[in-house]
């Protein structure tokens, strides 16, 4: 199958016609960083997809537009066979085009610039960058020592790229100096190495790690940065030291479903999965950080959960527009934020966070400041 047309096709979906990274995009095939990948399996868990054996639904899915999940659990699918059916949380994959691209055109990089990719994954934006750059301007890290060597063996077989892949803690020190820092893991504060590997004047593109938010600043002369959240968002996994995350909320969790709470009353709005509702969700998340969330949709019947590592919980239940009976429990009302939030959005139309202005320390801490509204992220 000719991979190329599928690859065009992709670049004239992602890209204006006059920009400088459709050639770069067409030239990259993707279904070669990318042979095995996870699947939501219907049963629960995951299932694994080796593209040998589905040609069509390999350039489908590696082409398309949607990302593809390489690793869960720290299983990476390469290693894995079809009885494998890892738990836990995606660990690692080969982001979307659209999303890379948009992260790049943030970064309003230049042809003579130095790049570092924080976040090698399957080396797509790696690839995409070292076309458009020439690959000696660019450098890659990941903290999986098996990422950054596949990535860099199919760019150099199957591409005749040869960029810098380290394996690197992203949240610890980090080689060299660039002119521009485009992260696709998020993070929360900015590690100080991101900020200390960026010369003066440079830029950084990341996401805040829990939130839709893209952070886009401009390095100071001491050693911080100032910038804004863009009037745009995004969503990325999040750093980790490790093959895997650590244990989640889960006990939490468990007991948000099975218990009654020591505070039950009726709110007044309908229950919803609030990270898809992607202003709100952040300002939940910088609000109340560590907070986290889950939802269940049956049918007539919606249940949202929220759990805090405080051991607060809670747990709304109701049909899809009526008003939910809402059970807490812990040392704070987590619905009780949450509606807060909701009743601010509606009476303002909004919330004060896209097109925040954003100032980050030396150290990594995020201060935004729009109006009356300030929080700080650390």
């Amino acid at each position: 199958m000719d991979w190329t047309k599928h690859a065009r096709g992709l670049a004239e979906q992602t890209t204006d016609p006059d920009s400088r990274w459709r050639h770069p995009v067409s030239e990259v095939a993707r279904h070669l960083l990318v042979p095995k990948w996870w699947e939501p399996a219907e049963a629960g868990g995951w299932r694994l997809i080796d593209g040998m054996k589905d040609p069509d639904l390999w350039h489908s899915r590696a082409y398309g537009h949607q990302s593809m999940v390489t690793s869960v659990g720290g299983l990476h699918a390469d290693h894995a066979t079809p009885d494998d059916n890892p738990a836990g949380r995606p660990t690692s994959s080969a982001t979307l085009t659209a999303l890379v691209v948009k992260m790049l055109r943030h970064a309003r990089i230049g042809d003579d610039h130095t790049l570092l990719d924080v976040g090698t994954g399957a080396g797509g934006l790696t690839a995409i960058a070292s076309i458009r750059l020439g690959d000696r301007r660019v450098t890659s890290i990941d903290v999986d020592e098996y990422l950054t060597r596949a990535a860099r063996d199919r760019l150099d077989e199957e591409m005749g790229l040869r960029p810098q892949f380290l394996t690197v803690d992203a949240t610890g020190p980090i080689p060299g100096t660039y002119d521009r820092l485009v992260a696709t893991v998020a993070a929360r504060p900015i590690p100080a190495s991101w900020l200390q590997a960026l010369r003066p004047g440079g830029r950084l593109v990341t996401t805040i790690a829990d939130t839709a938010l893209i952070l886009t600043a401009w390095k100071d002369r001491d050693g911080g940065a100032t910038g804004v959240i863009e009037r745009d968002w995004a969503g990325f996994m999040t750093t980790r030291h490790g093959p895997d995350y650590p244990p989640g909320l889960d006990g939490i969790f468990k007991t948000a479903r099975e218990a009654d709470g020591e505070h039950v009353a009726a709110y007044r709005y309908p229950v919803a999965d609030i990270r898809n509702s992607w202003e709100i969700w952040s300002m939940l998340t910088i609000t109340t950080p560590g907070i986290e969330i889950d939802f269940d949709e049956r049918p007539g019947r919606r249940t949202a959960y929220l759990a805090h590592p405080d051991g607060s919980w809670a747990r709304a239940e109701a049909e899809r527009f009526e008003p939910p009976t809402v059970h807490q429990a812990g040392p704070r009302r987590l619905w009780d934020g949450l509606e807060r939030i909701r009743n601010w959005h509606a009476v303002e139309g909004g919330l004060p966070l896209y097109g925040c202005p954003a100032k980050i320390d030396p150290d990594g801490r995020i201060h935004l400041s729009r109006g009356r509204w300030s929080a700080t992220i650390d």
